[in-house]
């Protein structure tokens, strides 16, 4: 088994239920096992101004799958979601993101992992260190050193 760490996120239709409901659609995939899932954080949007806060969480999985299999599924919940990629940074029913695989660096077609912006996103590390308190990031390093570089951004845990 393979120990892989997701972020998710949404925006749009009542976020935190969307959340809830991604979180719950994980521990179905197949091959895999829900360990843990975060509480629930809110944030501001990046990159696109004018659209409403995030309400973001970090799910760990064990699994037989591989990482393209792995990502695969998350996007297929993805869609089942109606999640659109209309532009980068766009509003989001659901939003799944491969962060971690082991310590495993990937770099094929359509994944990257570790996953390239986690270390400069605070609603993404506040979430993965209540996880794992101790986690490394492959070729950045400790998680919680990179929290603290993202002082400037505000990520409010809002339920457990």
């Amino acid at each position: 088994m393979h120990t892989a760490f997701v972020a998710l996120g949404s925006n749009l239709d009542q976020p935190e239920e969307k959340v809830r409901h991604g979180i719950a659609a994980l521990a179905g995939l197949p091959q895999s096992r829900l360990a843990a899932a975060s509480s629930l954080y809110r944030s501001a949007p990046v990159g696109a101004p004018g659209q409403p806060d995030y309400i973001n969480a970090v799910a760990q999985l064990f699994s037989e799958l591989a990482p393209q299999p792995l990502l695969a599924a998350l996007l297929a919940i993805e869609s089942r979601f109606g999640r659109e990629r209309s532009f980068r940074n766009a509003p989001r029913t659901l939003d799944l993101d491969l962060l971690l695989y082991d310590l495993q660096c990937v770099d094929e077609p359509g994944l990257t992992v570790p996953h390239p912006r986690m270390h400069l996103r605070a609603f993404v590390l506040a979430p993965l260190l209540e996880l794992a308190p101790d986690c490394v990031i492959p070729g950045v390093g400790p998680a919680a050193d990179q929290l603290t570089r993202c002082k400037d951004q505000n990520v409010i845990r809002t339920a457990p």
